[in-house]
């Protein structure tokens, strides 16, 4: 295999999405023989060891496009490696940035969520998203287009649960949190207010938190004053296996959302922006998530009332867990490996 350089960036504002879904692509690439490098402007210290601790090299930004020093410093690396494919990942990877790397002479990758572009000169555009094949790309004739859940980057951690079965109790009392690894609003302590009201029997939580989240301190104070078990979990490397623990999640859209699929765990989600509201609204009217509404208008005793009501209908979590579980079937990162093959 050839080289792989990513470039992709992650902050309490953008959250972590973008690095941890191409963190997934990264350990299949070196699975199959292949170096990584990645370029980033992210400045969190436990994202960045996560890079370190798989031996990848890393290349730190001291600012992000459009500022004119990302691309410099980028094509200079580019240049380095001139075999190399190169993944970009962001909403501010504009046509223009695509076009700039195409112009080096390097295979590219573009992640997308919602063709907003005016073009796309990537060799592969790849959109994991439930929605994609709605979309309408204005690509290259040579462009291959990769859209849909058949292609959901799951990180190793996850595939080796493929095997697993969940069992679905009688009454759901083990809830996971997790809304993001900035969460800069602090929207994760509304969640724990809404628990103290479930009213559910011995119910209890894992609250997960990035190592970005600049609320910690409030959350453990919170957790600590708790009426119900709950555990603060921050930056944790064991995320499959707190979702295997779990009966429901409460979520904010996301990469978790198809890694909470693929562990077949019902799910109560909310959305950040547009984007998250086109795809999990969706997924919600096809009874694969319960979906709630835009984050910022969270409402702790609606939010209540939801964990409730879904904790006592089992029949309801079984048909949500039978149909997400066939959304996600793990093998997305085989299928994008045998393209990118086919293309070399």
């Amino acid at each position: 295999m050839e080289s792989l350089i990513i470039r992709a960036d992650a902050s309490t504002q953008t959250g972590t999405g973008h690095l941890m879904r191409c963190l997934a692509l990264a350990q299949g690439w070196k699975d199959a023989g292949g170096d990584v490098t990645f370029i980033t402007a992210c400045q969190g210290e436990g994202l960045l060891q996560r890079l370190r601790d798989e031996e990848f090299d890393i290349k730190l930004l001291s600012s992000a496009y459009p500022d004119t020093a990302d691309w410099n410093f980028t094509r200079d690396i580019l240049a380095g490696h001139p075999c190399a494919w190169v993944v970009l990942d962001g909403y501010n990877f504009d046509d223009a940035y695509q076009q700039m790397v195409k112009e080096t002479g390097h295979k590219l990758l573009a992640i997308d969520d919602m063709a907003n572009l005016k073009h796309y000169y990537a060799d592969v555009v790849l959109n994991q998203n439930s929605h994609a094949e709605q979309l309408h790309y204005f690509c290259e004739p040579y462009t291959r287009l990769l859209l849909g859940t058949r292609y959901v980057l799951l990180r190793r951690e996850f595939l080796a649960w493929k095997e697993w079965h969940r069992e679905i109790p009688e009454v759901a009392r083990r809830v996971l949190v997790t809304l993001g690894g900035g969460d800069s609003e602090n929207n994760t302590l509304k969640v724990i207010h809404a628990l103290q009201e479930v009213g559910i029997p011995d119910l209890e939580a894992n609250v997960v938190i990035g190592a970005s989240n600049p609320h910690a301190s409030v959350l453990e104070q919170a957790v600590k004053q708790s009426c119900i078990p709950i555990r603060l979990v921050r930056d944790t490397r064991n995320m499959p296996e707190l979702m295997a623990q779990a009966d429901i999640a409460v979520i904010v859209g996301g990469v978790t959302l198809w890694e909470l699929l693929f562990m077949g765990c019902v799910m109560i989600s909310y959305d950040r922006n547009s984007i998250q509201e086109a795809i999990i609204s969706q997924l919600g009217r096809e009874n694969v998530l319960k979906y709630i509404g835009h984050l910022d208008r969270m409402v702790e005793g609606s939010l209540s009332s939801t964990i409730r009501e879904l904790s006592r209908d089992q029949n309801k979590r079984c048909n949500i867990f039978i149909s997400g579980r066939q959304i996600v079937d793990g093998k997305g990162i085989e299928r994008i490996m045998d393209v990118i093959r086919d293309l070399q």
